[in-house]
């Protein structure tokens, strides 16, 4: 059997008796993957409750609440009914309303005979609250959506008049207006992809976090073996240095596929995590682990013992996790940091899973990412390599 070979499958094999090694690469990106999908659960689903204040009583006040009524906000927005003002104050302050909408004294008065003349049209308030901006911005969409339809029927009768069509009409003129709609709409329509799920995104950001502990304690192993005389009894046999390197290099690389391919597995099965096209997901895991491998490489090339090579690791490991998003979706992040995702590996990896998971299509979708790590694992793997001549003639 080749010696790299033999190599690896001795710190396989001490790596599998070490339970550590077990914890970090098979049971804790699974169990935090579960932990942060329960506790992320619904946060995919939207949904605010808007209360409306009927101060006006009129036409337009019924119309504005068969509005907020439409069967196709029935499954983002919920709507109740508050009798006054400083309740509706009250229940958004306290957080049992997401906003509320007041309908104004004279709203549908600013909409009759004498608006459509040119009195100003009265507009509705919005409540708001520091807690739920996202529900307030929702709920000023929703009321500036129909005062802007309330002023473009304004506007056709008003110009209906001033071309001519005799006031007396203007009620006849306003229900008329009334049944036209703006030319412009927002309409839903699917586009065919799939929403991005909590554990879709922190299965595989999970998954990538741990296996980066594998430089750590690949590049411990090799200081500890050398300060045991084992590299140098390796050293002596007919074995080149850097048979030595390939052999801890093959045993992480199939440490970090093992680990990613429980967690995938798992995950899909138990918690319905879906990491997209096979083929890519997996393209993408090989990529990411050959990443990790150049990692080792540089590690032990740059570290002279085992205390500094666990210092340089922890910053490696950390410094890539926070960067990459593997704590945050990086969509969330400001605009620095999204950039500074896109000089780390597992930033791309995880772009790369969520347009698999969300039915991303096109071949950008794979070759990007992986175009991508293979860049920083080519330049990563080139300094690795010119920082390790100093070890091979040690």
């Amino acid at each position: 059997m080749s010696p790299v070979f033999v190599i690896a499958a001795k710190d396989l094999k001490q790596r599998f008796r070490d339970r550590s090694a077990i914890v970090l690469g098979f049971v804790a990106p699974l169990g935090i993957a579960a932990l942060m999908s329960f506790a992320f659960r619904g946060a995919d689903r939207f949904h605010i409750t808007v209360g409306v204040v009927d101060r006006d009583h009129g036409p337009l006040a019924t119309a504005f609440a068969s509005f907020m009524q439409n069967p196709a906000l029935h499954g983002v927005v919920t709507v109740r009914t508050v009798p006054d003002e400083a309740t509706a104050r009250r229940l958004v302050r306290n957080g049992s309303l997401s906003s509320a909408i007041v309908v104004p004294p004279g709203f549908s008065a600013a909409a009759s005979g004498e608006g459509a003349t040119g009195t100003g049209a009265t507009g509705l308030a919005v409540l708001t609250s520091v807690n739920s901006e996202l529900g307030g911005e929702v709920s000023r969409a929703l009321a500036g959506s129909f005062v802007n339809q309330v002023d473009a029927d304004r506007l056709s009768v008003a110009t209906a008049i001033a071309a001519g069509a005799p006031a007396s009409r203007a009620a006849e003129l306003s229900a008329a207006a009334a049944k036209l709609r703006v030319p412009e709409n927002v309409v839903n329509e699917p586009i065919g992809s799939r929403p991005l799920k909590a554990v879709n995104y922190y299965a595989p950001a999970m998954a990538i976090f741990f296996v980066l502990f594998a430089i750590g304690f690949t590049a411990r192993s090799f200081f500890s073996e050398e300060r045991d005389g084992m590299i140098d009894r390796i050293a002596a046999a007919p074995v080149r240095p850097t048979t030595v390197l390939f052999g801890k290099a093959l045993s992480v690389f199939a440490y970090g596929v093992a680990s990613l391919a429980t967690v995938l597995l798992f995950t899909s099965w138990f918690f319905g995590a879906h990491w997209g096209n096979p083929i890519g997901a997996t393209l993408l895991c090989v990529a990411m682990v050959v990443a990790v491998v150049v990692l080792t490489a540089l590690v032990i090339a740059l570290a002279r013992t085992e205390r500094q090579a666990e210092g340089i690791a922890a910053i490696i490991v950390f410094g890539l996790a926070l960067l990459g998003g593997n704590f945050v979706t990086i969509s969330a992040a400001p605009a620095i940091m999204r950039r500074l995702a896109l000089l780390t590996p597992n930033g791309w990896a995880l772009r790369g899973f969520v347009d698999l998971t969300t039915g991303a299509r096109g071949a950008g979708v794979i070759v990007q990412p992986l175009v991508a790590i293979a860049a920083f694992t080519l330049v990563v793997g080139v300094i690795a390599a010119l920082l390790a001549r100093r070890w091979a003639v040690r």
